[in-house]
Formats: structure tokens, C-alpha cells, sequence
């Protein structure tokens, strides 16, 4: 028997499960609350539910993890000591000098992950050409470990000057260290690359989540039946084995919206084969709002901040802010109405859920009548519409409105936020985003997308029907992916065949390390790319590797900042390579198209509050909708897992996948 295919996603709110059977090709979704007090409970508790209703134990579970993001965010990772080359100690502390706010000189900075007392400094030097001009003294590293077990550290983070040429010193460090009994982060391993205050700052990340997430999945790995092969998604939209995260928690810091990225990119294909994918992700929960731009293909960063701290591993550029169903709305010192980015959570989670008091987003929405109470959760969840009325009415008094004025006000706030997340992916980059669509998904996003859509000339709106667990389907589409970097300082008059030479070495040791993974070699894929930029510049395009990447680099930068040099020296930074294991993800299959009239669908016709005011909405069921159906606004789509909002000027159409494909209007 084939094997399950499990995908987590544990968000602020609720754990998502996506549950594919090979057997059967039959998908599967349920959400359960998140724990935050312990989030492998709500993931053990679902993965419970499933082997006693599937029979089964034997399955692959890849699951998106925000242990390492919350221990950073939250500033609750380990008790981490960062041993350097002498003189480099405030590395962390100095940073690259900016100010967090421009015209105020005494503003603090954010402090550190490692502080003062924390740093030790050891006698070694190598140049900037790689020769050892000083050796490291085995008595410095002898002396150092009664130094940190003094000091109550658990990790070590350790960066050497020019360790990404030279690592023998790191690694001398590292072997007595670990013999000690301490976990040990290298920056030669993390991030071989010149710059050493984010490769500083990206081994410390690391040093500081990895104890954590290792805590994390020890536990959970000892909880899981031995048929069941546990996965750990990664940041870049690549999957990697638990022992693997648990060294290497920096990959995977951004692990559950990174599915979702995925998500978008496999339903993008389905709907243009043919590779022109254009969509702008908008994933909004009960905690955070993550967006996202395909513009082909998923885009990379290498210069992400998370809770200011730089991060210059390959990931998803990915945008997250303080902004979900949770959100909670109050009234400032100065009146006016601020919504986030603090959360109600899972708990007490909104008003409407029947513990908390504070409104909420999700209390606005049902205050104006756009969920329904009866069908929430496809009605596992009654919602408590008389505490939401009351808490939006609590709300509207400081403002001196009514409770519906106050909700819409609500919803005004939060899509403004939204939007500005949603403009600087797009418009603040380069894209207009007129030639996108809006991928919507998440459990809250439904009832926001079509507004946010029109806001910014975006001229159409797609909801899949896994929208609420996208994230969780998407790590089961995702690759096992590895990236890989070296620093080299060439010229551009350096030969292709010198840089391929070099790629290849490091593609060979990629190759055989997804074949590790169990991987056939014909489903391995190399990929090969060039940090370039001019002589003089401070940062770098990565440009495709090819005959013509001279040339490409030229055009790479003319899109991307307007203007191209082609006679200006150009300098190659970095060699890059990604390999990837090819994975198999769950098939989606059309359904042909029947007529255009949806009453087959149709529950019933409520009041609904609009910013023109209330009127009269046919409410629908998503999962009676078939393919050629159209919905004119105004209308209201219930999902057993998420809700759509459907305003008067937009109508919608339902595809053969059964997206729902809402052209907004003016």
C-alpha cells in the first residue's frame, strides 16, 4: 500500500493538514486550533485523527514549522556566545551603522541576539587572499570552553574574518567545541560568503533557533510511529530531513509561508501550462498576512530581515506583516482607530469564538454579516454573533459610531495595511500590478481579496478551492532543494569555461547529496547561477548561468534598475548552485464544464453591510458550485474552511479546477 502524503501548516490560529492518499488520489483538509503553548499537540492530535480514520501509520509528513520563526520573533531562543577573530567582537553590535529612525539621534538600537559578555575573540588571521597569516592556538580554544560553560551557553555561534576562503580555524573551534557538548554553528558551513556582519548575523540565527527547532522535532520524531518519515520544509520552497533542520535552523525560518508561495506556483501552472504564470500571493490567516510575487517563477532573495535581524541564506521573498483575522482593533492615545498587529490568536482568539472580548477582524466581518454563523467551519464552530455585536459595539463608542460603522471602519484599516504590503512587493519593485492576479488564500483572505484587487488596479481575483489550506497542500508539491554558495571575486574578463569549472565542482557535491536523499538521479536537476555586479556597486544581481551571462547580466540590470553599463568593468562575487530532487506532487483533476446557473448552490439571501450600505446577498456553497458556474455581485461563497466575499460591482466564474475567478470591477 502506498503511503500517505500529510502536509502541516501551523499558523497563529489554526494547524491545516492536507491529506493525500496515492492509493485513491483522494485530497483531504481539516483545520484544527493551534497550541501555542506547545504546537506539536495540535499537530499530534490531527496526525491522530487521520491514522485511525485511514488505517494506516505509513506516511511521509512534511511540515512547515514556526518554531524557529516564533523562538526569533519572540526573542526565546537559546543562550548563544559568539566566538570571532580579534578585533571583530562588535561586528553584531555595529551592523552596517543605520539609524531605525532618521532624525532622531538618541534612538536606541534593537539589541542584539548575542550580547556583549557574550562575544570572545581568538588570535588567528587569514588575508583576503585566503593565506594563513596567523594560526589559531589550540591553548585559546582549550581555555574557551570552561569560559562558556561559565557563561550557562548552550550554542556557539563562530565567524571568522575570511573563514569562507580559509575554514581549517572554524573547523578546529568547532571539533573541540562539540566534544564539549555544545551545539556549534560554523559560519563556513551556513554562509560562506565575504560580508561579515550578515554572515555573522545569519550564523548567529541560526546558533540561536537551531537548539529550539532541534527540541521541537527530537519530540515530535519520538511521538511518531517509525512508518511515519517526518520532512521539514525550508525557506527557500525546498523540503530537508529533520536532522538536517535541526543543524540548519536558519533555513528555516519562513518554512510555513514558503509552502504557500508553492501552492501559488502549482495552481499558476494549472491554469497556464504553458509557463506565464503573473500572480501576486496574498495569504491571509488569523495572525499574519504573507504576499508574494510569481512572475514566472517564485522569486528568491538572498538580503531578507527577520525581527531586524539580516538572514543572507536563499529564500522566498517573502513579505509578512502584523495583519490576520485576529487582529485586534482599538482606539490609540489620539483617537484614532488602529487594527494589529498584536492577535487575539488561537486563544482567546476573536470575541465571535466565545472566550475573548477584544474585536477583532473576524468579529467586524460578522458584524457586517459577511460570515455565516451557522456554516463557519462547515459548522463544527458556531460563532458567538451577539459577543462580536458587543465587543464592535464597545469599540464604536470611543469612536462615536454605531457598531457596524465601527466594524467597517475595522475592515478599512486592516485592507490599508494590506494594500501597503501588497504595493511594495509589486509597484515599489518594478511590477505593475494590472498585469497580475491576486491569488487569494488563507483562511481570511476570501472576504478581503476582491477589495484589496480593485484597490490596486489588479483586474481579477483567483480562489482555489484549497485556498484556506494552501500552504499545506503547497509543501507537498515542494522539491528537496539544497543551494549552495562560494564566494570568488572574479573579474568579468574571466573565461566561461574557468566559472564553469568551478560550478561544476560544487554541482557534483550537490548531485550526490540529493541522491543521498533517496532521490533517483533522473529526477535531479542542477542549477547554476553568478552573483554579478559593476566594479564599485555594494550589492548583486544573481543572474542564470549560460554562455551569454555577460550579457545577461547587462540586460538583468536594465530591467531591474532601468539602466545598463555596458562598458563598466563588471566583477563576479559569488558562484551559486541549487540542486533539486524533483518530488510528486498531488495531481489536480479537471471537472468538465456544465451550465452557467449556480441555484444549485444557493443556501439562502441575507443582509450584508457594504461601504454603500446594506444589501441584500445571495449566500452560496462552495462545494455545490460546478465548473461554468457565474456568481454577480453581490454575493457570499461558504467553504467548509474559508469564506469569499463577492462585492456589487465584481461577478465570478468557476473554472474546470473549481477556482473561482472573481473579475472585480471598478
Amino acid at each position: 500500500m502506498a503511503s500517505l502524503h500529510i502536509g502541516i501548516d501551523i499558523g497563529g490560529t489554526f494547524t491545516d493538514f492536507v491529506v493525500y492518499d496515492p492509493a485513491t488520489q483522494q485530497i483531504q483538509t481539516f483545520k484544527l486550533l493551534s497550541t501555542p503553548s506547545d504546537p506539536a499537540m495540535a499537530v499530534l492530535e490531527g496526525l491522530k485523527r487521520i491514522f485511525a480514520e485511514q488505517g494506516t501509520q505509513s506516511a511521509t509528513v512534511i511540515h512547515g514549522s514556526t518554531v524557529a520563526t516564533n523562538a526569533l520573533l519572540e526573542r526565546r531562543g537559546a543562550r548563544v556566545a559568539l566566538v570571532t577573530t580579534r578585533g571583530f567582537r562588535d561586528v553584531l553590535q555595529i551592523g552596517r551603522q543605520n539609524r531605525p529612525s532618521l532624525y532622531y539621534f538618541f534612538a536606541d538600537p534593537a539589541p542584539t541576539l548575542i550580547p556583549s559578555e557574550l562575544r570572545f575573540e581568538m588570535d588567528e588571521r587569514v588575508t583576503h587572499t585566503g593565506e594563513i597569516l596567523q594560526a589559531i592556538d589550540p591553548r585559546q580554544i582549550a581555555a574557551l570552553i570552561p569560559a562558556l560553560k561559565a557563561q550557562n551557553v548552550s550554542a556557539v555561534a563562530v565567524c571568522l574574518l575570511f573563514s569562507f576562503l580559509r575554514p581549517e580555524h572554524e573547523q578546529a573551534i568547532a571539533a573541540e567545541l562539540r566534544a564539549a557538548g555544545f551545539l556549534v554553528s560554523l559560519s563556513s558551513e551556513i554562509l560562506p560568503e565575504y560580508r561579515e556582519y550578515e554572515r555573522t548575523s545569519t550564523t548567529a540565527v541560526n546558533a540561536y533557533v537551531s537548539p529550539i527547532l532541534d527540541k521541537y522535532l527530537s519530540h515530535l520524531e519520538q511521538a511518531l510511529d517509525p512508518q511515519t518519515r517526518l520532512r521539514v520544509m525550508q525557506s527557500n520552497g525546498g523540503n530537508i530531513s529533520p536532522a538536517e533542520a535541526r543543524k540548519f535552523g536558519v533555513r528555516c525560518i519562513l518554512s510555513g509561508p514558503a509552502g504557500g508561495v508553492l501552492g501559488c506556483e502549482y495552481v499558476g501552472k494549472l491554469i497556464a501550462p504553458a509557463g506565464g504564470i503573473h500572480l501576486i500571493g496574498f495569504d491571509m490567516g488569523g495572525t499574519s498576512t504573507d504576499v508574494s510575487l510569481i512572475d514566472g517563477k517564485p522569486q528568491i532573495t538572498t538580503e531578507a530581515v527577520v525581527s531586524g535581524c539580516p538572514i543572507h541564506i536563499p529564500m522566498l521573498d517573502i513579505h509578512t506583516i502584523g495583519a490576520g483575522g485576529g487582529s485586534i482593533a482599538q482606539v490609540d492615545a489620539g483617537g484614532a482607530l488602529r487594527v494589529g498587529p498584536e492577535s487575539a490568536g488561537a486563544d482567546p482568539g476573536p470575541a465571535c469564538y466565545g472566550h475573548g472580548d477584544l474585536p477583532t477582524v473576524t468579529d467586524a466581518n460578522l458584524v457586517l454579516g459577511r460570515l455565516s454563523v451557522e456554516h463557519f467551519l462547515g459548522g463544527q464552530m458556531p460563532l458567538d454573533a451577539s459577543r462580536a455585536h458587543s465587543a464592535l459595539a464597545e469599540l464604536g463608542e470611543k469612536l462615536g459610531l454605531n457598531a457596524e460603522k465601527a466594524a467597517l471602519g475595522v475592515i478599512a484599516v486592516a485592507n490599508v495595511h494590506m494594500e501597503r504590503a501588497l504595493r511594495l512587493i509589486s509597484v515599489e519593485r518594478g511590477h505593475d500590478p494590472r498585469s497580475f492576479t491576486l491569488l487569494s488564500f488563507g483562511g481570511a483572505g476570501g472576504l478581503h481579496a476582491a477589495d484589496l484587487a480593485r484597490g490596486l488596479g489588479i483586474p481579477r481575483v483567483l480562489i482555489p478551492p484549497l485556498a484556506s489550506t494552501l500552504s499545506a497542500f503547497g509543501m507537498l508539491a515542494a522539491d528537496v532543494i539544497k543551494d549552495y554558495t562560494r564566494t570568488v571575486m572574479l573579474p568579468g574578463s574571466t573565461p566561461i569555461s574557468d566559472l564553469s569549472a568551478q560550478l561544476e565542482t560544487i554541482a557534483k557535491r550537490g548531485f550526490s547529496e540529493i541522491l543521498a536523499e533517496s532521490v533517483p538521479a533522473e529526477r535531479i536537476r542542477i542549477e547554476r547561477f553568478l552573483d554579478m555586479r559593476y566594479r564599485g556597486q555594494s550589492y548583486e544581481l544573481i543572474v542564470p548561468f549560460s554562455d551569454t551571462v555577460y550579457t545577461d547580466f547587462h540586460r538583468q540590470h536594465s530591467h531591474q534598475y532601468g539602466y545598463a553599463n555596458d562598458y563598466s568593468p563588471v566583477e563576479v562575487v559569488n558562484l551559486r548552485v541549487r540542486a533539486v530532487g524533483q518530488g510528486a506532487p498531488p495531481p489536480l483533476s479537471p471537472r468538465p464544464y456544465q451550465g452557467p446557473n449556480p441555484n444549485a448552490a444557493y443556501l439562502e439571501s441575507r443582509r450584508v453591510v457594504f461601504p454603500e450600505g446594506p444589501l441584500e446577498t445571495s449566500f452560496y456553497r462552495a462545494e455545490l458550485l460546478e465548473p461554468g458556474n457565474r456568481i454577480l455581485g453581490p454575493a457570499v461563497v461558504v467553504r467548509s474552511d474559508t469564506t469569499i466575499l463577492i462585492g456589487p460591482a465584481a461577478h465570478a466564474d468557476v473554472d474546470e479546477f473549481d477556482d473561482l475567478l472573481i473579475e472585480v470591477g471598478q
